[in-house]
């Protein structure tokens, strides 16, 4: 199971952002004119920063979704969760990501889904403690130094 550790983050500087006229998987010619930008989270990436929240991903559960281990998770808190979507959920004093699932609701019941073989969804119902989070818009996800 994937578990997540959730901390507010807060951006206030801006990152230089190196903007290639076309990115190439190939090498790059030497004589490109490159442009320089700023790259602002908050303006960019974060449509609603006072509910918008951090998690290191703890677990493997989600790695066919591409979300691995010590990935951060981007959570917007203010989104209204749809079936399909990737969220933190708290379930009986834990909280995990998953794809919520919904397909089920009018059988009294919802299920929070894995994706990762290995693991067997949550089945959630009117006697578990629960409450969908927030819901994930963006991974962070190290590269450098990553084993395979």
């Amino acid at each position: 199971m994937s578990g997540i550790k959730l901390f507010k983050g807060e951006f206030k500087k801006k990152l230089d952002l190196l903007i290639a006229p076309q990115i190439k998987a190939g090498f790059p010619s030497p004589a490109e004119d490159y442009l320089h930008e700023s790259l602002d989270f908050n303006r960019d990436l974060i449509k609603h920063p006072e509910a918008t929240f951090y998690g290191r991903v703890d677990g493997d559960s989600m790695e066919e979704a591409g979300i691995s281990d010590g990935d951060i998770a981007v959570i917007d808190r203010s989104i209204e969760p749809m079936n399909g979507d990737i969220v933190v959920a708290y379930i009986n004093g834990e909280f995990t990501i998953k794809y919520l699932d919904l397909k089920h609701e009018k059988d009294g019941y919802i299920e929070l889904r894995p994706a990762n073989k290995n693991y067997q969804p949550i089945r959630i119902n009117e006697f578990d403690e629960f409450e969908v989070w927030g819901v994930v818009v963006w991974t962070i996800k190290k590269w450098h130094g990553a084993t395979f």
